[in-house]
């Protein structure tokens, strides 16, 4: 479980095919990470398979890659970390589950003053999920939706704080982002449908 509050921006400097999937290599600041742990790499939850201080490596299996946007990534990729919260620490951001639901792509992003709006198309099946105001995990980033603007589109206003300590002050129209809807919503949704469906026969 993670809260999308990410603690470190890190660096992927190599990529290679293993017997254990598509495995990245991944600079960054932390040390005492052990192997076995969950670590969100932009929001996907992977293990680590080795360590050592400033450094990891994570494998991606077929079904993770079929999911997400990880096949795309290459050598001097910067993703988003953050490690798996520990019991008693603050949970500043929302639940997080580390399980993208989809991949969605950036369709513009304006400056408003001192706020950027990010519009961001997502799957039909998703739209339900999204509540103004609401919670919503962006490459593993816990954020707010803004607004609706459109049909399967999630608007975002980002801070100059993320802009600054994630990766998303560089997307841009055409990028591909791993949207993770609230996993409460998703509960209540999936528990509601059979009670809905019978109302409507």
């Amino acid at each position: 479980m993670f809260t999308g509050l990410i603690t470190d921006a890190g660096t992927i400097d190599r990529v290679r095919s293993t017997d254990a999937g598509r495995e990245f290599h991944v600079r960054c600041s932390y040390d005492g990470l052990r192997e076995g742990e969950s670590i969100a790499v932009n929001g996907a939850c992977l293990t680590v398979r080795e360590c050592g201080d400033g450094w990891f490596t994570v494998a991606a299996v077929v079904t993770t890659l079929d999911r997400t946007t990880v096949g795309e990534w290459t050598e001097g990729r910067r993703v988003n970390l953050e490690r798996a919260l520990a019991v008693g620490d603050r949970l500043g951001g929302h639940i997080v589950q580390g399980h993208v639901d989809a991949v969605g792509t950036v369709r513009a992003v304006t400056r408003r003053d001192d706020a950027v709006l990010v519009d961001i198309e997502i799957p039909a099946d998703l739209t339900p999920l999204m509540v103004p105001h609401g919670s919503i995990a962006i490459d593993g980033v816990s954020l707010t939706v803004n607004a609706l603007p459109a049909a399967r589109t999630v608007q975002l206003s980002l801070i100059e704080y993320t802009l600054r300590h994630t990766t998303l002050g560089a997307l841009a129209p055409g990028d591909h982002v791993h949207v993770e809807a609230d996993v409460i919503g998703k509960f209540v949704q999936r528990l509601a449908a059979p009670h809905l469906a019978a109302a409507a026969e």
